[in-house]
């Protein structure tokens, strides 16, 4: 433990950079370890401690003060919100270009942590029309008054394609917590690359079909599905 403490407080403050700034960009713990050539365990803490308290591993650095304002403060955290795809380099550098001061990329972070915003990847979704939602209004005004002996003879089914390629983007956004599902969150998606397959299934009042699994070759579009 004492070797592992003193590694991590002679690491530079660049090299300390560097690793968070892989980290951010979605690198496992594992692989940016090997990559610096130190324990998994150090760039465990200084990842858990930059996450924790937004303060990027300040307890190691010289303790040079950042100087933002309240005002840039509530800048960095309205870009954020307007554009939450932005990267904390992207913010950093509209942000120095604005006020005209240099502010680095962990002190961007630690404010936008000190807002509310962490960095999460998205939850996706299959995009809806107009004329989808208004369809499926419809419907459900028309038959919103219908009994069980009516919906018993109703079959829903449904199909969903799972892609069996690792999605390498690693998109990240910022968002608050607690706000997981909400519109301003969620990235619509309807392409998927690489191989995949479709499974299919149907629930009806009391009982449900098998699941039934087309490997690759079956199209989306497929009016049997």
């Amino acid at each position: 433990m004492a070797n592992n403490q003193s590694v991590r407080r002679h690491l530079d403050a660049f090299t300390r950079g560097r690793i968070i700034g892989k980290l951010e960009e979605g690198r496992s713990v594992t692989s940016v370890a090997a990559e610096f050539g130190i324990a998994h365990s150090i760039v465990s803490r200084l990842w858990r401690q930059f996450q924790t308290t937004g303060t990027d591993i300040r307890g190691f650095s010289s303790g040079r003060p950042r100087g933002t304002t309240p005002a840039d403060d509530r800048y960095i955290v309205l870009q954020a919100r307007r554009n939450r795809r932005q990267t904390a380099g992207e913010i950093t550098r509209h942000t120095t270009q604005a006020t005209g001061r240099p502010i680095s990329r962990f002190t961007v972070a630690r404010k936008l942590h000190g807002g509310g915003l962490f960095a999460r990847r998205p939850v996706r979704c299959v995009p809806l029309t107009p004329a989808h939602l208004r369809r499926r209004s419809l419907w459900c005004r028309e038959h919103r008054n219908w009994r069980d002996n009516e919906w018993g003879r109703v079959l829903f089914t449904d199909k969903s394609r799972f892609s069996l390629s690792s999605d390498s983007r690693r998109i990240l956004i910022w968002r608050e917590q607690g706000s997981r599902n909400h519109l301003s969150n969620i990235i619509e998606r309807d392409r998927y690359g690489g191989r995949g397959v479709l499974v299919w299934g149907g629930i009806l009042l009391g009982s449900r079909t098998d699941l039934r699994i087309f490997d690759a070759g079956f199209s989306q579009r497929d009016p049997l599905l």
